[in-house]
């Protein structure tokens, strides 16, 4: 998983009243063990600040399993969705709690691309 957080996505500024260093601490507990998280620096698509990028397991990749973009997980109950999901498989392996729909989006394929790189 891939957390923005070197731009405003880390900042109280866009998004108020969240505690971005509390938010990170509870992702990476909700994964450890399960799944690495990264912090990255801005992923381009502010609109949407607090994004996070679910990449597939190997197994995942190779069942067809794309990464899934998330915007706005302002919410605690979002960051527990999306480590339940990845306890079940994650992309490709399992399919995601509906609720996770409010959230996905599919950036421009330049900022795509620029992720993958």
């Amino acid at each position: 998983m891939t957390v923005c957080r070197g731009c405003c996505c880390g900042t109280s500024r866009k998004v108020p009243g969240l505690d971005h260093a509390a938010q990170l601490t509870d992702i990476r507990e909700a994964l450890d063990g399960l799944a690495g998280v990264r912090v990255s620096d801005c992923l381009d698509a502010c609109e949407r600040a607090n994004i996070v990028v679910i990449q597939p397991s190997a197994a995942g990749r190779a069942a067809g399993g794309r990464p899934v973009w998330l915007g706005l997980v302002n919410d605690p109950d979002a960051t527990a969705d999306i480590a339940a999901w990845i306890r079940a498989g994650g992309p490709g392996l399992a399919d995601p709690p509906p609720v996770l729909d409010l959230y996905a989006f599919t950036p421009s394929r330049r900022v795509r691309q620029a992720a993958d790189a």
